[in-house]
């Protein structure tokens, strides 16, 4: 069983906030790039974004363009966005679906859905030519409750490994078998560290967002996770849900427990997850560095498939309510 901190014991008074540069510094953010998203763990959507067999989405990290699809079997994989012969782009659009090949529209190299090498028109008259030799490069791919996790690195740690201290966390929400409602971009004039770091604290809220503070008090925040790279724990609601009216706007998620009717959940899976639990719906933020200065986030939210068509239920009335909380924040990050 965790045990739950106090917000004001989790801190330490030797805890400081980064210089400066480390929020300005192009050269910082390069090593940031090449340091840890180059070679951690990165969400970057749902297994539901490519259901059918041959849907693709395109995922853009940093300088890379990665084609995640569902291929012929089921099972989801991911490919540099490139083909093997001229390095040409394949995929421009950012969302679509593939027959049963993929083709490259420069020199119609053709590949299956599993990546391989199925067609190269002429170069049979290329001494030594071999097709197998020349699949799409793979990305390492993860799937974790729903979540698609991608890895560059050739010596990626093993994600069991890695995400051990929350592997089992969630598992009670049933999230795999969310679906996604609403998901909304936004861009945020900060260094991407910010965006985590005002994330993972409430003390800003009376002032910034006293809606919020009204329905969630931040002195009732409890942390079970307060050092390495994951952090969080609860805030205590007095309502039944964080929305415009503090209604529910959902059927509540699987398995939700008596307590967990009163408490919303936020967990910092670093780098650059912001997973928010509430009793009837799932919200993730996801943050992308873009400059030293600038960032990209993205905004998921996620509920029971029941709410389909139901007509007891508003999602838009916790989507509204964070949109404009966003906003908040960004602002004045």
């Amino acid at each position: 069983m965790n045990y739950f901190y106090k917000t004001a014991e989790s801190y330490k008074c030797d805890s400081f906030t980064l210089p400066q540069k480390y929020y300005i510094d192009s050269t910082i953010l390069k090593m940031e790039i090449e340091n840890i998203f180059s070679k951690s763990w990165l969400y970057c959507g749902r297994c539901d974004d490519v259901s059918e067999q041959g849907e693709y989405k395109i995922v853009e990290i940093g300088n890379e363009s990665i084609i995640i699809l569902r291929n012929i079997d089921g099972m989801i994989n991911a490919f540099y966005n490139v083909c093997r012969h001229r390095g040409t782009r394949i995929c421009t659009k950012e969302f679509g679906k593939f027959s049963n090949t993929i083709q490259c529209p420069y020199h119609g190299w053709t590949y299956d859905l599993k990546g391989n090498l199925h067609r190269a028109p002429n170069m049979e008259a290329v001494s030594d030519f071999i097709k197998e030799d020349y699949p799409l490069h793979s990305v390492n791919l993860i799937e974790w409750e729903g979540y698609i996790f991608i890895n560059f690195s050739d010596e990626s740690a093993d994600f069991h490994l890695e995400y051990a201290p929350v592997i089992d966390l969630f598992s009670a929400w049933d999230m795999k078998y969310l679906k996604t409602i609403d998901t909304k971009y936004y861009h945020a004039n900060c260094n991407w560290k910010l965006i985590i770091q005002n994330y993972s604290e409430c003390y800003h809220c009376p002032l910034i967002h006293p809606s919020l503070s009204n329905m969630t008090p931040y002195t009732g925040g409890m942390n079970d996770m307060i050092s390495g790279p994951f952090l969080g724990g609860y805030m205590e609601m007095n309502v039944e849900s964080i929305t415009k009216d503090g209604k529910l706007c959902g059927p509540l998620l699987e398995n939700s427990s008596d307590k967990n009717l009163s408490r919303v959940y936020y967990y910092t899976l670093f780098p650059n997850i912001l997973l928010s639990i509430h009793p009837d719906y799932v919200m993730i933020h996801t943050v992308w560095p873009e400059g030293p200065e600038t960032c990209s986030i993205n905004c998921r939210w996620l509920f029971s498939k029941k709410v389909e068509g139901s007509t007891n239920y508003n999602p838009r009335n916790a989507i509204n309510f964070w949109d404009k909380t966003n906003l908040e924040d960004w602002d004045i990050c």
